[in-house]
């Protein structure tokens, strides 16, 4: 799909589905504003697994050699984590009930997909390299799993919890996944919310808490709050934050009387600012679909 990190796409539990939305068109409330729709369902391959999707988490769009095509990575806090090929949709590449209230997920290298899980407390490593409903996995406890990120200049898949950042190392056989710990780092403030990469900029991650917006500086190992922009992008409650390939940056913060008290119908974009309403919509997080991080 032409000009994809111009793109966002939020996980509406309100309409149960991920919508691909443009934010230059006019009235996100049209028709005409959605670029894309997903669900899981029996006719694009998720036949068994609809029960555990409803209230979507997490998506995103990485490139895949080995796959050979574009994968789309979701979750959801039903229970399901999966990958699909991007923008056909049309059929399972990989799918499990993970359980655990899942919150993000990473696709790696060698095709195997790393989940975090609030809940659960925990990240795993998924052999889905092995096949598209396969089960085994890794495990690495972690309170609070929200975010993880795979790093392909430090080969490392960063993960956020309650109060760290640390970044794993993967090791192991694609078939069965080991995982360690090696650089870790105390959270500037509690609860670990959102991991995104910044675009632009390799060095940095964006990193949100319960409280503030961060901009994590790989190479000197800090908690940057003082980036451009942050007077207005740093606040309570940002369940995600990203930028698009412009450098504007959009985030959601749950809205009262919503869909559920973590949902927002509202995508804020800030430098430039501007305000894109979808009624009726429930959306989680608004994500940047740009697999050009790297």
């Amino acid at each position: 799909m032409d000009n994809l990190g111009n793109l966002v796409a939020g996980t509406d539990q309100a309409s149960r589905r991920i919508l691909l939305l443009d934010p230059e068109a006019d009235d996100w409330s049209s028709d005409e504003a959605v670029r894309w729709s997903w669900a899981a369902c029996t006719a694009n391959g998720f036949d068994g697994l609809e029960a555990y999707w409803g209230v979507p988490t997490d998506v995103k769009v990485r490139n895949n050699p080995r796959l050979g095509e574009q994968a789309m990575i979701v979750t959801d806090s039903l229970g399901l984590a999966a990958m699909l090929p991007f923008p056909a949709g049309d059929r399972k590449l990989w799918g499990c009930h993970v359980g655990g209230n899942p919150h993000s997920a990473e696709l790696l290298p060698n095709g195997n997909v790393a989940v975090a899980a609030s809940t659960g407390g925990w990240v795993r490593i998924y052999a889905s390299s092995q096949g598209p409903s396969c089960a085994d996995y890794a495990e690495y406890a972690f309170a609070g799993a929200h975010g993880v990120h795979w790093d392909p200049g430090f080969q490392l898949l960063w993960v956020l919890g309650d109060d760290e950042l640390v970044g794993l190392r993967v090791e192991g056989t694609d078939a069965k996944p080991e995982v360690r710990p090696v650089c870790r780092t105390l959270l500037p403030s509690r609860f670990g919310h959102d991991l995104q990469p910044v675009y632009g900029d390799r060095d940095r991650l964006w990193v949100s808490t319960g409280t503030q917006v961060y901009q994590y500086v790989k190479s000197a190992d800090r908690f940057d709050s003082d980036y451009p922009g942050r007077e207005r992008i740093s606040r309570e409650d940002v369940k995600s934050i990203g930028n698009l390939a412009s450098g504007q940056t959009v985030s959601t913060v749950p809205k009262p009387g919503g869909t559920y008290e973590w949902t927002t119908d509202t995508a804020e974009f800030h430098c430039p600012d501007r305000v894109k309403i979808r009624s009726g919509a429930g959306f989680y997080k608004m994500r940047v679909l740009n697999s050009e991080y790297e």
